[in-house]
């Protein structure tokens, strides 16, 4: 009977011990998910729609879209189509970049902009923004959400 007490014993600890080992095991390869919504402005009096213009923020209260920080487009405005789609990337400095895509009309001035990963504290960033004209070209506001997907040992 005792010998029977103690292999149920055992037992029980055995799988104990291999939940916790499961449970702690999940929890660090766990994403680290943050999200919420993200209001910016650009000036984008730079943004000439030559390949490599930008505009540069003015306003952010996402701690890693830092003032100063540029936004570069790669693609020119087709006129035809009243369009620019372009691959863009979020430069806030120091290796921290967001790569994505912009649609803006050419009449409106109205922008869907999507980001989909990134460099140093953009890792995992993802976002979709949508961009309007403010009362000038030096104040182009950018409002969406935005989540990251980090994984715990990154």
């Amino acid at each position: 009977m005792k010998t029977m007490r103690m292999k149920t014993l055992f037992a029980l600890v055995l799988v104990a011990g291999s939940m916790a080992l499961t449970l702690a095991a999940t929890a660090a390869s766990a994403p680290d998910a943050r999200r919420g919504k993200l209001h910016v402005i650009k000036d984008c009096t730079g943004k000439t729609g030559d390949p490599g213009s930008f505009c540069v923020v003015t306003s952010s209260d996402l701690p890693e879209i830092v003032v100063g920080s540029k936004v570069f487009y790669f693609q020119s405005p087709i006129p035809s189509t009243g369009l620019q789609d372009s691959n863009i990337v979020l430069d806030a400095g120091n290796g921290n970049r967001a790569a994505g895509r912009c649609t803006l009309d050419l009449t409106t001035f109205l922008a869907l902009c999507t980001f989909s990963e990134g460099t140093g504290t953009f890792v995992g960033f993802h976002a979709r923004i949508n961009g309007s004209p403010g009362t000038d070209r030096s104040n182009y506001r950018w409002e969406g959400t935005y989540h990251f997907t980090r994984q715990g040992n990154q």
